[in-house]
């Protein structure tokens, strides 16, 4: 994953707004637990895990803000940033809920961390700081420094990832204040032109408002920011992509048109927020960069009318970090060719495309002993990573990202710290014995902060969660961590 050149936190707003997208016409023991209990200890002891210190992140705030955060997470003159600062009435004159002793182990574990990682000395103060603020509210708001840090840290701890050697340069957008679907989309098209740059993609994360006691956050519907739909045929077939048939039939109820039934239809954004049915928001055209493939050597190849996005912006994942969701966290790197040429337009219930392919090569398909799987496949594969230089976006390739893979392994091993991996993930889908990422074994170690699919997010992408209205206390989230496919 790319990033761009660290900034510095300041005084700064945002630049003025762009036309919004259209919208749809619908609607610890030991130290952790004295902290935990209430203990004050003079000095936290030192963690093992000790690493660089957050340089870079997005400057921008909301319009008319300046950030404030002090080092024990205040406000200064204008108090306490609480996750329901927008609602009505203060926290003081509403009853909190009992604080969630998870909550409070969870959270004392993430800022020692933080604290023991940036050298930034005893811990003790801030955790008392966030102690105070979960008895008032049932939930914590962390500061700028500490969003930074635990959105490149989950990065870090995903097992599934190959291209985690550049965790530390991840980008962050904060925009904690944003709830409602609509500025939701729009800060979600936003943040596919500011990953773009033209085709020089950089890796970004924006962090929409988290669940709290009281409500909700937004949640994103979509697998990823851009996924192309997959329409019906007659024949029981579909146009497009099979896998987001359910998401596009749900976009479809709820007001969708459709688009004009290619089998590259960009979807649009289902974005969902507290106490309100899910609405539909067509992509800016400026927003999405897509790359059309041709091959180097076949000058038929063109013709299929082939493309694919730029920007892999995963949309459906909570960040957790120290104990709080963040249902809507949409994040990206840049592509590994194979994710594209070896899944999504060759897996059997995506595109399918092997078989297209071998015909016009003119292969054998009578037997799997003619390889014509494996050549369609490596010829797929060519197309993707040539088109995309072409067209000077940036992509990587498997070989090249296992060896990256290795060093980044080798740096953290040096800082004291266990990679996990998964193995089945990291080794990549074509030629994987000729990368050395095949040749190792990996322990699969979970850690947060994390990148978490959570069961009802999964059901919501796949069109299968029938539109409801979000209701009630969504509280802090302890799934397992489950890692995005291909972050790299």
């Amino acid at each position: 994953m790319a990033s761009a050149a660290p900034r510095t936190r300041s005084a700064q707003v945002d630049a003025p707004a762009r036309p919004r997208p259209d919208r749809g016409a619908t609607p610890i023991p030991g130290l952790l637990g004295r902290l935990t209990a209430g203990d004050t200890p003079a000095e936290a002891p030192p963690r093992s895990a000790r690493g660089p210190g957050v340089t870079g992140h997005d400057t921008r705030t909301r319009p008319g803000r300046v950030d404030r955060d002090g080092p024990d997470g205040s406000r200064g003159p204008d108090g306490p940033r609480g996750p329901d600062r927008n609602e009505p009435g203060s926290a003081s004159h509403r009853r909190a809920p009992e604080p969630s002793p998870d909550l409070l182990r969870a959270a004392a574990e993430f800022i020692t961390l933080h604290y023991a990682e940036e050298g930034l000395g005893d811990p003790a103060r801030r955790i008392a700081a966030v102690r105070a603020e979960i008895a008032d509210t049932g939930t914590y708001w962390h500061t700028t420094r500490e969003l930074v840090f635990g959105a490149r840290v989950a990065w870090r701890n995903a097992n599934r990832c190959i291209g985690r050697l550049y965790w530390n340069a991840l980008s962050v957008r904060d925009r904690r204040e944003v709830r409602d679907a609509g500025e939701v989309a729009e800060e979600s098209a936003d943040h596919l032109r500011e990953a773009t740059r033209g085709g020089r993609i950089r890796s970004l994360i924006t962090v929409f408002a988290p669940d709290s006691p009281r409500r909700p956050g937004p949640r994103i519907w979509n697998e990823q920011l851009i996924r192309y739909a997959g329409h019906p045929r007659p024949d029981g077939g579909v146009t497009g992509d099979p896998r987001n048939a359910g998401l596009t039939a749900t976009a479809r109820r709820l007001g969708w048109p459709g688009g004009p039934g290619t089998p590259f239809d960009v979807l649009p954004l289902v974005i969902q927020d507290a106490g309100a049915e899910p609405r539909w928001f067509a992509l800016p055209k400026d927003a999405v960069l897509e790359v059309e493939l041709g091959h180097p050597e076949y000058t038929w190849w063109q013709g299929m009318g082939l493309r694919w996005h730029a920007v892999p912006a995963i949309s459906n994942m909570c960040l957790e970090i120290g104990g709080v969701c963040y249902p809507a966290a949409p994040f990206n790197g840049w592509y590994m060719g194979t994710e594209i040429g070896a899944r999504n337009l060759a897996d059997t219930d995506r595109y399918d495309l092997l078989p297209v392919v071998a015909e016009r090569l003119g292969l054998d398909t009578r037997t799997d002993r003619s390889l014509w799987k494996d050549r369609a496949l490596v010829e797929l594969n060519r197309s993707v990573l040539h088109s995309f230089d072409r067209a000077g976006v940036t992509v990587t390739d498997h070989h090249t990202e296992s060896r990256r893979f290795l060093t980044h392994l080798g740096r953290e091993e040096r800082k004291g710290r266990q990679v996990g991996a998964d193995w089945s993930w990291i080794v990549p889908p074509i030629s994987g014995s000729a990368t050395p990422v095949f040749h190792r074994t990996f322990d699969t170690v979970e850690r947060t902060p994390a990148y978490v699919h959570h069961p009802e997010a999964t059901e919501r992408a796949r069109g299968a969660a029938p539109p409801a209205r979000l209701q009630g206390a969504a509280g802090p989230l302890f799934g397992g961590p489950a890692e995005p496919p291909g972050l790299v």
